[in-house]
């Protein structure tokens, strides 16, 4: 068995949802291995990961609509303040999605379906860099 790690840095434009498809697969392509476990981390408590559906960006929007009414900026429920209206908001979000996913490496591939992608859930409102681990274990 073997094992193998990288890190992503991404630079999110503010809450968004930012696909990592590509960028996931394109390592894992590059890796050699045929079969196998990913390991998807996010190292920050106010962004999270999803599989999504990445054909409609409907979708996301609608992702977006729904967070902003479970979830909204300014909310006096909360005390934490410290960098803004929306810090505790992401880190609510943060906590309601994932900040780990395991995908199954199949025959080289990831074993994500047709209309899934692999996103980034930046939920602050401006713009950061993060980073997001990979892992994979397999042969």
């Amino acid at each position: 068995m073997r094992q193998a790690s990288t890190v992503l840095r991404v630079q999110t434009p503010g809450r968004a949802l930012v696909e990592l498809t590509r960028q996931v697969g394109a390592w894992v392509d590059a890796s050699g291995f045929v079969d196998g476990l990913l390991t998807v981390f996010v190292r920050h408590t106010s962004a999270s990961l999803l599989i999504q559906e990445n054909a409609d960006p409907e979708v996301k929007r609608d992702l977006e609509r729904f967070f902003a009414r479970l979830v909204p900026d300014g909310d006096r429920l909360f005390e934490h303040r410290a960098e803004g209206a929306d810090d505790m908001p992401a880190h609510v979000r943060s906590a309601l999605t994932q900040t780990q996913l395991s995908i199954p490496l199949l025959d080289r591939r990831l074993a994500i379906g047709t209309w899934q992608g692999i996103y980034l859930y930046e939920h602050r409102t401006r713009g950061h860099r993060r980073e997001v681990v990979l892992h994979l274990l397999g042969e």
